[in-house]
């Protein structure tokens, strides 16, 4: 019996040693987010945004490619999962095709050119980004810390659907034979179209790249599950 109280113990102290140092790597994923959205929002990245392409690429990947997943991941599994307390309307492959509605929406001509051209434009496009961005990710990998095999099959297909649709709209710019943005002047010795085809490469590697590891580690994650419920059930 004693040696039952002892194992219970040593098990409650090592799971609370693992909570306090995840809650620590919480805090600096938080940190880690606010700093990549501050780059993107305070820099020089928003004026130069009026005149290069590639300025507002960056920072379109700084906010869904770089802040949205580490600010997902600091509040996953937290109190502040919105996932928790409202599965339903956090739904991964949902989630993804609204980014990609939103996304795509943002670059067409017109929106692009308001959001280039008004401080209201970008605050709404910035902000759609983010709010897009995040929901993807905290769908995916929110939710309690031993989730679902359904919530984490569906996250691989929401960020694998997110990558290919970044994939294509990175590829679609960075081969046009023309530019698409009139208002774009180029930067420095870059021609419009040269400034439009790096602004395009940059989401095509930076965003494929990034969601299709999300996708990865989930279907890890996903295989983790599995393991663990055969383990369980023999």
């Amino acid at each position: 019996m004693t040696a039952i109280t002892k194992t219970n113990q040593t098990t409650s102290a090592d799971n609370n040693h693992s909570s306090a140092s995840y809650r620590k790597v919480q805090v600096w994923l938080l940190l880690a987010g606010l700093l990549s959205l501050a780059v993107a929002w305070s820099g020089p990245l928003p004026a130069l945004a009026h005149h290069a392409f590639f300025a507002h690429m960056t920072m379109h990947m700084l906010v869904v490619a770089v802040a949205a997943p580490l600010l997902s991941l600091a509040i996953a599994g937290s109190r502040f999962d919105p996932v928790i307390k409202y599965p339903v309307f956090f739904a991964p492959i949902p989630a993804s095709v609204a980014e990609l509605i939103i996304v795509w929406a943002w670059h067409a001509p017109g929106l692009h050119h308001l959001a280039r051209m008004t401080a209201w434009g970008l605050v709404a496009e910035q902000g759609s980004f983010l709010l897009a961005g995040v929901a993807v990710w905290i769908s995916a990998f929110g939710g309690t810390i031993l989730r679902s095999r359904a919530r984490s099959a569906a996250g691989v297909v929401g960020l694998l659907l997110t990558s290919m649709h970044m994939t294509l709209l990175g590829a679609l710019l960075a081969l046009a034979p023309r530019s698409v943005y009139t208002h774009h002047q180029g930067f420095s010795t870059m021609s419009a179209l040269q400034d439009q085809h790096l602004g395009g490469a940059i989401m095509l590697v930076v965003g494929g790249i990034v969601y299709l590891s999300g996708g990865i580690w989930l279907t890890v994650d996903l295989l983790w599950i599995k393991s663990q419920r055969e383990e369980l059930s023999s």
